[in-house]
């Protein structure tokens, strides 16, 4: 199948990335309502409570590039799912025994899961897509992320009011969850849901019939040296730390926004600040339709920075503001966010000439960027308390800004009434 391709091969592939793109945000995203719960249930500090989602996003960095290997070697469908089997152990490992230790080590391996199907599944959207049209479909890949974020929250809030004390007399999936959780922890029982999603996709996949795509020698997980020559261009290492950049702001934010919520605010964080955070994954969501059209009408640098002015305001409203702002400012940080992800993406692998497998490899890499800002600001809210801590954020959208000054894609983003150009 080539990339520019319209058949309906084609077009199962992009709805086949879709559907798993849906299923990392529902496991992935989740991490920052349980932060308050980390902290009661196992009694640690900001610093020790970041460190679950550091477990989680330090997998990318471990296994990104192994990854990219593996797909070489086994092809996209049997390691997506030796993938999700992985996630549906790591999950039920935790749901078992629910310990400090055994969380760390479980999303660990639900986090080299999700590395491995990133790596599988963005140059796959951008073969099936066309180069070309990748920020637009890129655009939508994160619509449907940002929804599955916003629904996981109110999946939480749900469990957390019916699955613990007093949800004896439940039946059906409810009173199996009841009955598999430790009633003190009702938020434990997410992770049975983890596991029972991550399965199911598993048997799915194993179950469907994926036509061969048939990339091109630059759209390949590669070799060393193919690798080695991407670390000497200094682009791999500019659109490494935007990746790095992007993803730790986006956790960063969403995972410490229901507890500063309630440390500074008094907000319930269970379902307060649950709802901040979906509605943080909600407006994304939105956000990425708007950015969808613009990118049809606009330069997508511009617009990148078009949307990092807007973050760093809503922030600043966010930390700054009273109750009623922050509670409003920090959904709308999200919004701002959406077409960050799509847009870096597109922009980086339109920016080399060859290997694009091996640099999405690298750049999956980078999404560890959510293992090292949230511990970041961890650290410093426990030396100077988490106002201070999360200024960090505004390195972070302040580097995506930069982005739009020194971004230089070969082929750029697709506009109505025009041909997308090389440079």
């Amino acid at each position: 199948m080539t990339p520019n391709s319209t058949t309906g091969g084609s077009r199962l592939i992009v709805g086949v990335v879709l559907l798993i793109f849906f299923v990392i945000s529902f496991l992935t995203n989740i991490l920052g309502p349980l932060v308050p719960d980390i902290i009661s249930s196992f009694h640690v500090s900001l610093t020790m409570a970041a460190v679950l989602p550091f477990s989680f996003f330090i997998a990318y960095g471990v296994m990104s590039i192994p990854s990219g290997f593996l797909v070489e070697r086994w092809g996209e469908k049997r390691l997506m799912v030796v993938a999700f089997l992985a996630g549906t152990v790591g999950a039920v490992s935790f749901g078992l025994r629910p310990t400090f230790t055994v969380a760390a080590v479980s999303l660990f391996a639900i986090g080299s899961a999700m590395a491995a199907l990133q790596v599988a599944i963005n140059p796959l959207l951008r073969v099936a897509g066309g180069a070309a049209h990748f920020a637009f479909n890129s655009a939508f890949a994160q619509f449907v992320f940002g929804a599955a974020s916003f629904i996981s929250p109110l999946v939480y809030t749900y469990l957390i009011s019916h699955v613990g004390s007093g949800a004896a007399g439940h039946r059906g999936l409810l009173g199996v969850l009841a009955s598999l959780t430790p009633p003190a922890m009702p938020w434990v029982s997410i992770y049975w849901l983890f596991g029972l999603g991550t399965l199911l996709m598993a048997v799915f996949l194993a179950w469907l019939r994926l036509p061969k795509v048939e990339r091109a020698a630059d759209e390949s997980a590669g070799t060393l040296a193919m690798y080695a020559t991407l670390a000497k261009n200094p682009t791999t290492w500019l659109y490494f730390l935007s990746i790095f950049a992007y993803v730790g702001c986006e956790q960063g934010t969403a995972d410490w926004m229901s507890e500063y919520l309630s440390h500074y605010h008094g907000f319930d964080p269970h379902t307060v600040g649950a709802s901040a955070v979906s509605y943080f994954w909600g407006l994304l969501t939105a956000g990425c339709l708007v950015g969808m059209l613009l990118l049809k009408f606009y330069d997508s640098r511009r617009v990148l920075m078009g949307f990092a002015t807007g973050a760093l305001i809503a922030l600043t409203l966010a930390l700054f503001g009273p109750a009623n702002v922050a509670l409003i400012a920090f959904p709308c940080v999200g919004l701002f966010a959406s077409i960050m992800w799509p847009t870096i993406a597109s922009l980086a692998l339109n920016s080399v000439p060859a290997y694009h497998g091996s640099f999405a490899g690298i750049l999956c890499t980078g999404i560890m960027g959510g293992a090292g800002v949230p511990l970041l600001i961890g650290h410093l809210g426990d030396r100077y308390g988490l106002r201070i801590g999360m200024l960090v954020l505004y390195a972070t959208y302040g580097w995506i800004w930069c982005i739009g000054l020194w971004a230089r894609p070969l082929v750029s983003n697709a506009l109505v009434g025009s041909k997308s150009s090389a440079h």
